[in-house]
Protein backbone atom coordinates (compact mmCIF):
# COMPACT_ATOMS: atom_id res chain seq x y z
CA UNK A 1 0.00 0.00 0.00
CA UNK A 2 1.37 3.56 -1.07
CA UNK A 3 1.43 6.61 1.26
CA UNK A 4 -0.79 8.37 -0.63
CA UNK A 5 -3.34 5.09 -0.12
CA UNK A 6 -2.74 5.25 3.50
CA UNK A 7 -3.86 8.79 3.74
CA UNK A 8 -7.03 8.30 2.02
CA UNK A 9 -7.96 5.63 4.15
CA UNK A 10 -7.29 7.23 7.27
CA UNK A 11 -8.99 10.13 6.70
CA UNK A 12 -11.98 7.95 5.25
CA UNK A 13 -12.03 5.64 8.55
CA UNK A 14 -11.97 8.99 10.35
CA UNK A 15 -15.82 9.97 8.36
CA UNK A 16 -14.37 12.76 6.70
CA UNK A 17 -14.40 14.09 2.98
CA UNK A 18 -11.38 15.67 1.26
CA UNK A 19 -13.22 18.92 1.63
CA UNK A 20 -14.14 18.40 5.39
CA UNK A 21 -10.35 17.45 6.13
CA UNK A 22 -8.46 20.54 3.94
CA UNK A 23 -10.78 22.95 5.46
CA UNK A 24 -9.44 21.42 9.01
CA UNK A 25 -5.57 21.54 8.29
CA UNK A 26 -6.40 24.46 6.22
CA UNK A 27 -5.12 23.57 3.21
CA UNK A 28 -6.62 23.31 -0.60
CA UNK A 29 -8.51 20.37 -1.54
CA UNK A 30 -6.66 19.59 -4.88
CA UNK A 31 -3.41 19.03 -2.77
CA UNK A 32 -4.91 16.58 -0.38
CA UNK A 33 -6.60 15.22 -3.77
CA UNK A 34 -2.90 14.90 -4.67
CA UNK A 35 -1.28 13.56 -1.69
CA UNK A 36 -3.76 10.80 -1.72
CA UNK A 37 -2.94 9.78 -5.25
CA UNK A 38 0.66 9.62 -3.83
CA UNK A 39 2.24 12.75 -5.59
CA UNK A 40 3.92 14.98 -2.82
CA UNK A 41 5.40 17.42 -5.24
CA UNK A 42 3.02 19.92 -4.88
CA UNK A 43 3.47 20.04 -1.42
CA UNK A 44 6.77 22.45 -2.55
CA UNK A 45 9.48 20.43 -0.72
CA UNK A 46 10.36 17.64 2.10
CA UNK A 47 9.57 20.36 4.83
CA UNK A 48 6.11 21.08 3.79
CA UNK A 49 5.08 17.35 3.25
CA UNK A 50 5.96 16.45 6.02
CA UNK A 51 4.63 19.08 7.92
CA UNK A 52 1.38 18.56 5.57
CA UNK A 53 1.31 14.60 7.01
CA UNK A 54 2.25 14.86 10.63
CA UNK A 55 -1.20 17.35 10.60
CA UNK A 56 -3.23 14.77 8.38
CA UNK A 57 -2.15 12.63 11.05
CA UNK A 58 -3.24 14.33 14.22
CA UNK A 59 -6.53 14.74 12.72
CA UNK A 60 -6.99 11.24 11.38
CA UNK A 61 -5.45 9.75 14.43
CA UNK A 62 -2.58 7.96 12.49
CA UNK A 63 0.43 7.07 13.11
CA UNK A 64 2.94 9.64 12.49
CA UNK A 65 5.65 7.87 12.54
CA UNK A 66 4.82 5.50 10.59
CA UNK A 67 3.56 7.71 7.83
CA UNK A 68 6.85 10.30 7.87
CA UNK A 69 9.18 6.52 7.66
CA UNK A 70 6.83 5.65 4.46
CA UNK A 71 7.51 9.24 3.16
CA UNK A 72 11.42 9.13 3.84
CA UNK A 73 11.90 5.97 2.25
CA UNK A 74 9.42 6.69 -0.76
CA UNK A 75 9.65 10.31 -1.46
CA UNK A 76 12.45 12.26 0.43
CA UNK A 77 15.13 13.43 -1.43
CA UNK A 78 17.10 14.61 1.48
CA UNK A 79 20.68 12.90 1.53
CA UNK A 80 20.62 12.62 5.32
CA UNK A 81 21.44 9.10 6.37
CA UNK A 82 17.52 6.94 7.47
CA UNK A 83 18.49 6.77 11.12
CA UNK A 84 19.25 10.05 10.79
CA UNK A 85 15.75 10.82 9.11
CA UNK A 86 14.08 8.93 11.86
CA UNK A 87 15.59 10.88 14.61
CA UNK A 88 14.35 13.92 12.69
CA UNK A 89 10.94 12.79 12.95
CA UNK A 90 11.09 11.12 16.40
CA UNK A 91 10.66 7.61 14.84
CA UNK A 92 13.87 6.34 16.29
CA UNK A 93 15.60 7.77 19.40
CA UNK A 94 19.44 8.19 20.21
CA UNK A 95 20.74 5.69 22.52
CA UNK A 96 22.48 7.71 25.07
CA UNK A 97 25.96 6.23 26.16
CA UNK A 98 27.81 6.84 30.02
CA UNK A 99 30.96 7.97 28.56
CA UNK A 100 33.27 9.48 31.72
CA UNK A 101 35.05 12.81 30.93
CA UNK A 102 38.61 12.92 31.34
CA UNK A 103 39.72 15.67 33.59
CA UNK A 104 41.83 17.13 30.50
CA UNK A 105 38.68 17.68 28.41
CA UNK A 106 37.10 19.53 31.34
CA UNK A 107 40.14 21.77 31.55
CA UNK A 108 40.40 22.44 27.98
CA UNK A 109 36.37 23.18 28.09
CA UNK A 110 36.78 25.70 30.75
CA UNK A 111 39.83 27.26 29.57
CA UNK A 112 37.99 27.68 26.12
CA UNK A 113 35.41 29.30 27.79
CA UNK A 114 37.46 31.66 29.38
CA UNK A 115 39.02 32.58 25.91
CA UNK A 116 35.55 33.46 24.52
CA UNK A 117 34.02 34.90 27.17
CA UNK A 118 37.28 37.59 27.30
CA UNK A 119 37.48 37.99 23.27
CA UNK A 120 33.24 38.97 23.49
CA UNK A 121 34.25 41.33 26.43
CA UNK A 122 36.80 42.40 24.20
CA UNK A 123 34.94 42.83 21.09
CA UNK A 124 31.59 44.50 22.76
CA UNK A 125 33.72 47.12 23.93
CA UNK A 126 35.22 48.30 20.61
CA UNK A 127 31.66 49.03 19.12
CA UNK A 128 30.22 52.67 19.67
CA UNK A 129 27.94 53.02 22.31
CA UNK A 130 25.57 55.24 21.51
CA UNK A 131 22.43 53.81 21.61
CA UNK A 132 20.50 53.23 18.58
CA UNK A 133 17.31 54.81 19.69
CA UNK A 134 19.07 58.01 19.50
CA UNK A 135 19.81 58.05 15.81
CA UNK A 136 16.12 57.43 15.28
CA UNK A 137 15.00 60.42 17.63
CA UNK A 138 16.87 62.23 15.08
CA UNK A 139 15.70 60.51 12.00
CA UNK A 140 11.91 61.01 12.63
CA UNK A 141 12.60 64.92 13.72
CA UNK A 142 15.70 66.19 11.92
CA UNK A 143 13.94 66.46 8.29
CA UNK A 144 11.49 68.72 8.41
CA UNK A 145 13.70 71.32 10.29
CA UNK A 146 15.92 73.60 8.24
CA UNK A 147 19.56 72.54 8.24
CA UNK A 148 21.99 74.32 10.96
CA UNK A 149 25.36 76.06 9.48
CA UNK A 150 27.20 73.38 11.97
CA UNK A 151 28.60 70.59 9.77
CA UNK A 152 28.92 68.37 12.77
CA UNK A 153 25.31 68.42 13.40
CA UNK A 154 24.32 67.83 9.63
CA UNK A 155 26.63 64.68 9.52
CA UNK A 156 25.18 62.50 12.23
CA UNK A 157 21.45 62.26 10.64
CA UNK A 158 22.83 61.70 7.09
CA UNK A 159 24.58 58.61 8.30
CA UNK A 160 21.70 57.69 10.78
CA UNK A 161 19.28 57.77 7.87
CA UNK A 162 21.56 55.54 5.63
CA UNK A 163 21.56 53.48 8.23
CA UNK A 164 17.87 52.97 9.24
CA UNK A 165 16.53 53.03 5.98
CA UNK A 166 18.34 49.96 4.80
CA UNK A 167 17.02 48.11 7.90
CA UNK A 168 13.57 46.25 7.77
CA UNK A 169 11.96 44.11 10.51
CA UNK A 170 9.11 41.81 9.73
CA UNK A 171 6.86 40.04 12.15
CA UNK A 172 4.66 36.98 11.04
CA UNK A 173 1.83 35.78 13.32
CA UNK A 174 -0.21 32.93 12.52
CA UNK A 175 -3.34 34.40 13.96
CA UNK A 176 -6.18 32.58 12.11
CA UNK A 177 -4.56 29.32 10.88
CA UNK A 178 -1.79 27.25 10.24
CA UNK A 179 0.53 28.43 7.30
CA UNK A 180 4.06 27.21 6.12
CA UNK A 181 6.43 29.81 5.57
CA UNK A 182 9.75 30.71 3.42
CA UNK A 183 11.55 33.69 4.39
CA UNK A 184 14.78 34.32 2.09
CA UNK A 185 16.76 37.40 3.40
CA UNK A 186 20.14 38.61 1.29
CA UNK A 187 19.45 35.41 -1.26
CA UNK A 188 19.08 32.98 2.32
CA UNK A 189 16.67 31.01 3.34
CA UNK A 190 16.21 31.78 7.46
CA UNK A 191 13.47 30.02 8.14
CA UNK A 192 11.25 27.40 6.04
CA UNK A 193 8.63 25.57 7.82
CA UNK A 194 5.36 25.64 9.12
CA UNK A 195 3.65 28.08 11.23
CA UNK A 196 1.11 27.29 13.40
CA UNK A 197 -1.66 28.92 14.76
CA UNK A 198 -0.76 31.26 17.40
CA UNK A 199 2.53 31.30 16.53
CA UNK A 200 4.68 34.17 15.43
CA UNK A 201 8.33 34.77 13.84
CA UNK A 202 10.27 37.82 13.59
CA UNK A 203 13.07 38.37 11.25
CA UNK A 204 15.24 41.34 10.43
CA UNK A 205 17.60 41.91 6.98
CA UNK A 206 18.75 44.94 5.43
CA UNK A 207 17.86 46.54 2.40
CA UNK A 208 15.23 42.95 1.21
CA UNK A 209 13.10 40.47 3.02
CA UNK A 210 11.45 37.93 0.22
CA UNK A 211 8.78 35.53 1.80
CA UNK A 212 5.88 32.95 0.34
CA UNK A 213 2.99 32.32 2.48
CA UNK A 214 1.29 29.02 2.25
CA UNK A 215 -2.23 30.44 3.70
CA UNK A 216 -1.60 34.43 3.76
CA UNK A 217 -5.23 35.03 4.67
CA UNK A 218 -4.81 33.80 7.93
CA UNK A 219 -1.89 35.46 8.74
CA UNK A 220 -1.07 38.87 10.46
CA UNK A 221 1.94 40.64 9.40
CA UNK A 222 4.06 43.59 10.79
CA UNK A 223 6.68 45.53 8.64
CA UNK A 224 8.50 48.16 10.80
CA UNK A 225 6.09 48.65 13.68
CA UNK A 226 3.39 48.77 10.98
CA UNK A 227 0.60 46.29 10.19
CA UNK A 228 0.54 45.33 7.02
CA UNK A 229 -3.49 44.69 5.26
CA UNK A 230 -3.81 40.39 4.64
CA UNK A 231 -1.57 39.75 1.88
CA UNK A 232 -4.53 37.10 0.35
CA UNK A 233 -6.99 34.74 1.30
CA UNK A 234 -7.19 31.83 3.32
CA UNK A 235 -5.36 28.84 1.67
CA UNK A 236 -4.10 31.46 -1.43
CA UNK A 237 0.01 30.91 -2.24
CA UNK A 238 1.71 34.04 -1.76
CA UNK A 239 5.10 35.33 -2.82
CA UNK A 240 6.42 39.13 -1.52
CA UNK A 241 9.57 40.84 -1.67
CA UNK A 242 9.61 43.85 0.85
CA UNK A 243 12.31 46.62 0.08
CA UNK A 244 13.65 49.55 2.03
CA UNK A 245 12.70 52.49 0.95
Amino acid sequence: MTLGEFLQKAREDAGLSVDELAHMVNLRPGLIKAMESNDFLPCGGDTYARGHIRNIAQITGSNVQQLLAIYDADHSVDSRSIHAQLVDNNAAAIRKENRKLSWKVLVGASLSIVVLIGVAQFAIGGFDSEPATTSMVIEETEPSQTPTPSPTASAAPTTSSSTMSNELTLSIAATRGNSNIDVVIGGVSVYKGPLFQGESKSFVGENSISVYLGNAGDLDLTLNGEKLAPLGDRNQEIRKTFRAK
